[in-house]
């Protein structure tokens, strides 16, 4: 029994030590394989894109790789699986680089805004003289002849034969006569109200002769303008014979945008330029404004003035001006390319830092040409995207909460629902109609069977668009002969669904400044 009773114990160790050896080995292998396994199936399952994205056109996604319209290869969306802030989208360093993107720094700093309008070179009203007869006659000889004929003061202008004025010297010499000091005032009063020169008075009292017919001399030096008589005219105290008008200072009369009254004051510095004499450069400052804002262009009408010494500058001239604003407050601002517009919110897609991004809502100030200031929103400092940012805030703003937190306290995960969101968001962006605006802009070509022009334009804030050449559809109802290469003007556009923009509304300053339909 005893070799029996050895083996049984030789069998019974030999499958504990077995079971040890399994437990101990074998099983945590099993155990740890398995769970390799299914955190490598995880992982690959987190790290499959949901789709791929078009670097230009966040609108154009597919469910496999390959290449955009334009030829660029897909971009692969992934979801977020870390505790970013939800919005939060990761982008690798490689595809930063090849989608070009630019970023900005928020800084507070004071702005000194330069704005840019056209003008129109007037008369200054304050020396221009309109001539009228205090009597009834005949004009005898007109010394000038056509407007636009320069006179200095005491020139001859006109001779008048006037049966009134003759019949006054005749009063004055009879008073001279008789030597009555009443009768002579009351006479030399009468000659002064009718207007009759100080010469002719003079010649009056030397020679004791009525004169037939008095020459009146220019009452200032100046520039003929609105010549209404011709040698032989009969004319009548309420007729405007003619006008003077010095050109030593001229005015100059623009229009501003709404937006940018607020930065204008009398004052301030003004600079003009004239297409005609290119690199002179006229410094003058801003007189007067308006009181009241022209309900159709919605813009504010100023008044500027320039010396004109060497006489340059002549009436009805267009000219380019730019006002210097000293606005000493500093704003939070940030470059207005980094501005995305949308029909109820303005947002910025912040750079978080490690290819992380996130778009945020922003309460907006006072527009700067290059520039916009930021009320609420974002942080002096934050880094905003102003390169790339719409296919970012394509797919931040799906699941974003567009609030600016800190990124250590958010630790809310994204919306699984990213996939589904976008389409809703995108159709909801494109469904967003786009408000009429008016623009400064310059008729570049006009393509008249098509009935479009191409126009070079300025930025246009309320859409978000940056100041380019492109074309433009001109709606029925707008008088397309009025329009003309070279051209500068305000024009209203309106966007379409698809291709060009419509001009509905031009505003062609200068020509009798009104709105032409």
């Amino acid at each position: 029994m005893k070799p029996l009773h050895s083996a049984l114990l030789g069998v019974i160790g030999g499958a504990l030590f077995t079971a040890i050896i399994y437990t101990m080995f074998v099983l945590p292998q099993h155990v740890n394989g398995a769970s390799e396994l299914d955190n490598n199936s995880t992982a690959n399952k987190a790290s499959e894109p949901l789709y791929w994205v078009a670097p230009m056109d966040p609108n154009f996604r597919r469910d496999e790789p390959g290449l955009s319209p334009m030829g660029m290869d897909l971009v692969p969306v992934y979801p977020n699986t870390s505790n970013d802030s939800p919005g939060t989208v990761h982008i690798n360093p490689t595809v930063i680089n090849n989608l070009g993107v630019k970023t900005a720094l928020a800084e507070r700093r004071v702005i000194q805004q330069l704005i840019k309008t056209i003008g129109y070179v007037q008369y200054s009203e304050d020396t221009l003289v309109h001539i009228h007869p205090r009597v009834e006659g005949w004009v005898e000889t007109l010394y000038v002849k056509a407007r636009g004929d320069y006179v200095e003061k005491g020139e001859p202008l006109y001779s008048l034969y006037s049966p009134e004025l003759v019949n006054a010297q005749e009063e004055y010499l009879v008073a001279l006569s008789r030597g009555s000091n009443n009768l002579r005032e009351a006479s030399s009063s009468r000659l002064n109200a009718l207007q009759m020169p100080q010469q002719a008075i003079s010649k009056l009292l030397e020679t004791k002769k009525v004169q037939q017919t008095v020459v009146f001399t220019a009452p200032q030096t100046g520039f003929i303008d609105n010549l209404n008589i011709r040698e032989g005219f009969y004319v009548e105290p309420d007729i405007t014979m003619m006008s003077i008008a010095a050109l030593d200072e001229v005015w100059v009369d623009a229009q501003v945008f709404e937006r940018e009254a607020s930065f204008v004051k009398t004052g301030l510095a003004a600079s003009m330029r004239l297409d005609y004499l290119p690199g002179k450069k006229w410094q003058g400052k801003v007189d007067y404004i308006y009181p009241s804002l022209d309900e159709r262009t919605r813009t504010l009408k100023l008044r500027m003035r320039f010396d004109n010494p060497d006489y340059l500058l002549k009436p009805n001239m267009f000219a380019q001006v730019l006002i210097e604003t000293d606005d000493q407050q500093a704003r939070l601002v940030v470059p207005k390319n980094a501005l995305i517009r949308t029909g109820s919110q303005n947002r910025v897609v912040l750079a978080l830092g490690d290819g992380k991004f996130k778009s945020v809502a922003v309460e907006l100030g006072q527009v700067m040409s290059t520039d916009i200031e930021v009320l609420n929103g974002i942080e002096e400092g934050d880094r905003v995207v102003i390169s790339a940012q719409f296919l970012l805030d394509s797919e931040s703003s799906i699941s974003s909460d567009f609030k600016r937190m800190s990124v250590a306290t958010e630790q809310e995960h994204m919306h699984e629902g990213m996939h589904e969101g976008m389409d809703e968001s995108v159709h909801q962006q494109q469904d967003e109609a786009l408000e009429p605006v008016w623009v400064l802009a310059n008729i570049k070509e006009l393509m008249s069977d098509e009935r479009m022009v191409r126009m070079e334009h300025e930025a246009i804030d309320e859409w978000g668009m940056m100041a380019m050449t492109m074309n433009f559809k001109v709606a029925a109802d707008v008088d397309f002969t009025s329009l003309k290469v070279g051209t500068s003007l305000h024009a209203q556009i309106a966007a379409s669904d698809s291709g060009p923009y419509t001009i509905i509304g031009t505003h062609i300053m200068g020509s009798d400044g009104e709105m032409q339909p």
